[in-house]
């Protein structure tokens, strides 16, 4: 049996049999005026974070999720796009897929506004997206990605890539580590799909997303998430894994290299009323300027003794330099 057999076979059964926290931390549902969640679809969310925010959603997004869980996720994103086929919903064990259109029929009960046609369903996977090119505003996975192997990994971004729109965005949430994993770890095909020991780290798998041609990455969070202890699982050290949120968009990829936004700032403190290094970054006087990592190089190259750099706080909330 694969490891995608395993993770299919591992997933069949928590749609069959609802388990709450099967793989990871259930993030927190949204707060919206008039959005019931169903209980179902709370115990049958699988995901290690938050994905889509709502600054996402303006303007009726055509939305993508691959992996759809009991759901919910997609109940949500309905609540900005409420037209037929409006969220498209992938997802390649069929249980699951007939478990959220269960569980949709349960939220249409609880939510006047909502009707299941604004949830397209496909039977596909993430290496073979049934989508469109450039048909997509904002697509999202959600404790996905860290099951994939190397190969896998390169064609699931690559597919996202695909059908985005120019300036749409991929949205994502996944363990992260890094400290290195021993083959037994690497090589466990539960583990894997349990997601815990494909977790890359945070450096590899921003490459990833670059590489594919995302010229903008934004990491919007970074939190503990799991422990791998000798007493329970094949490892002679504690391995401590976090949950990273991240948006890569496709911008057209900068000639001198993507911008990738950790959390970094710059503020200038010197004695004129603002810096601007003509070069598109102006830093007005104790005002902290969100940077990318490329940015702060270049600013931090100049040697100059009046501007301050914060290090990567990896929490990104938008604006800035570029």
């Amino acid at each position: 049996m694969s490891y995608l057999e395993a993770t299919n076979t591992l997933y069949k059964e928590a749609a069959l049999t609802p388990d709450v926290g099967l793989c990871c931390t259930t993030n927190p549902i949204w707060e919206l005026p008039g959005l019931k969640i169903p209980r179902i679809m709370q115990e049958m969310n699988y995901g290690c974070g938050s994905t889509v925010h709502a600054r996402d959603l303006t303007n009726n997004p055509k939305m993508l999720y691959v992996g759809v869980g009991g759901g919910m996720e997609l109940l949500q994103f309905s609540y900005f796009n409420r037209q037929k086929g409006g969220v498209i919903g992938v997802d390649v064990v069929d249980e699951m897929l007939e478990a959220s259109r269960k569980n949709f029929k349960e939220a249409e009960e609880q939510n006047d506004w909502f009707k299941s046609e604004f949830v397209e369903l496909k039977k596909g996977d993430a290496m073979n997206l049934p989508v469109e090119d450039n048909s997509i505003d904002v697509a999202a996975q959600n404790c996905l990605f860290n099951i994939f192997k190397a190969d896998d990994l390169k064609k699931a971004i690559a597919e996202m890539y695909r059908v985005l729109k120019p300036h749409g965005r991929l949205v994502m949430s996944d363990p992260t580590c890094e400290q290195p994993m021993n083959d037994a770890l690497r090589n466990d095909d539960r583990l894997r799909a349990l997601c815990l020991s494909g977790s890359l780290p945070i450096a590899e798998y921003v490459k990833a997303l670059t590489d594919a041609g995302f010229g903008t990455i934004e990491i919007r969070a970074r939190k503990p998430y799991r422990i791998l202890d000798p007493k329970n699982y094949p490892t002679d050290e504690l391995i401590y894994i976090e949950s990273i949120e991240v948006a890569a968009i496709k911008d057209p990829m900068p000639a001198d290299g993507p911008c990738v936004f950790t959390g970094k700032a710059a503020i200038y403190y010197g004695d004129e009323d603002y810096f601007d290094d003509k070069a598109g970054h102006v830093l007005l006087k104790n005002q902290p300027l969100a940077i990318c990592d490329k940015t702060a190089g270049a600013l931090q190259a100049l040697g100059r003794d009046d501007i301050y750099f914060s290090e990567s706080t990896f929490h990104y909330d938008g604006g800035g330099c570029c």
